[in-house]
This record gives structure tokens, sequence and C-alpha cells, in this order.
């Protein structure tokens, strides 16, 4: 189980619920992104995630690109 502060760079599903996205993680399970700007190009699409995690199951992104 990765701690707060760990860098994150996984693939996965980009997926939104209502106001939030989220990475559907290829290993299971899922992260709540706080994302720079909205992804809505890549919603329900394959993307690598880099980022920080900041709480549990919560990451700061700093990237989500096509994968």
């Amino acid at each position: 189980m990765p701690t707060i502060g760990t860098r994150i760079d996984e693939s996965g599903t980009l997926i939104r619920e209502g106001g939030a996205f989220y990475l559907r993680r290829d290993l299971g399970g899922r992260y709540q992104l706080e994302l720079h700007r909205t992804p809505v190009d890549e919603v329900e699409k394959r993307v690598r995630l880099v980022g920080t995690l900041v709480g549990a199951d919560l990451v700061n992104a700093d990237s989500v690109i096509l994968a």
C-alpha cells in the first residue's frame, strides 16, 4: 500500500462520476484525481496517470495522457 507522498505512475481507464474523475487502475481498485485541467477527451479511454498520492486513494495528477 503506497503512502502519502508516493509518486504514482500507472495506467488504467479514466472515468467520470458526477463531478469527479477517477482512474480505474489496471492493477485493480481506483484513484480519485485532483486535476489541473478537465480531461474530457480522455474520459472512458485508457490513460497513463503521473502524479502524487495526497490522501487515501486520492492523487494530485501532474499528467493524464492517452496510453
